[in-house]
């Protein structure tokens, strides 16, 4: 165990599982105090008893804007404070657009954009106020380069891009640090409906990350020296070509 995140509080959505989780158990494991955010009640509940005293619950509806604009009192209200904000949770969608469900798109697009952009105007006050801070989003090589079988997964990822680029030239006056970690295809739920063949291939010839891999980088950015931001790191497995 280490000592990089003694004293400092962190809250990370999409938190029951894959990225989310490895975070807060690296965050952890480097002696800091997570607050996990998932609407799976249950699951949190079991995980954050797994993870020890210093990880605690948090449910919140991502989809519901009234849950997410209020999160900040209760975050505080358990945790007793907010260093750093992960706005972790996201869906995919891939395909066609022609063949695309509109009404699916709505929704991924509402929480990897509209969610994610409502849970920091509700944590930035607080950071601004305390004239510190690290809000993180977690991206997409999609991101920067466009995806051509992930149109509006890549649209949206797009967008996560300006919002870190336009408000940390906003924030950084108050000590605030935005931040984005863009990784390649990692082993999350976001694959569940990948060919059972198709991932094995892909674990084989190392064209996938684990979740630990994404956590270890946040970790490096979060652990700068407070006169460093990392804007953007972009972290891919070896195989994959962009």
């Amino acid at each position: 165990m280490g000592n990089l995140m003694d004293g400092k509080v962190a809250a990370i959505t999409g938190a029951a599982s894959g990225i989310g989780l490895e975070c807060a158990r690296t965050l952890l494991a480097e002696g800091g105090k997570v607050v996990l955010i998932d609407r799976a009640r249950d699951k949190l509940e079991t995980l954050c008893m797994e993870l020890g005293e210093r990880a605690i619950p948090l449910v919140v509806d991502l989809l519901d804007p009234r849950d997410v604009s209020g999160i900040l009192p209760r975050i505080l209200e358990k945790a007793g404070g907010l260093d750093i904000f992960h706005a972790n949770a996201g869906a995919y969608i891939g395909g066609p657009v022609a063949e695309g469900d509109p009404d699916a798109w709505d929704r991924m697009l509402n929480l990897n954009i509209n969610a994610a952009f409502r849970s920091v105007h509700a944590v930035l006050p607080h950071m601004i106020e305390q004239k510190t801070g690290d809000i993180l989003f977690t991206s997409s090589i999609a991101g920067v380069v466009p995806v051509i079988w992930e149109p509006i997964y890549t649209a949206s990822k797009f967008a996560v891009q300006a919002f870190v680029h336009t408000t940390r030239r906003q924030v950084a006056q108050h000590g605030v640090r935005v931040g984005a970690v863009l990784p390649g295809p990692v082993v999350t739920a976001l694959l569940d409906d990948w060919p059972k063949a198709k991932m094995e291939e892909a674990l084989a010839n190392g064209s996938l990350m684990q979740p630990k891999e994404v956590a270890d980088a946040v970790l490096f950015m979060l652990s700068r020296p407070r006169n460093v931001t990392i804007r953007d790191l972009v972290i891919l497995p070896n195989s994959v070509d962009l």
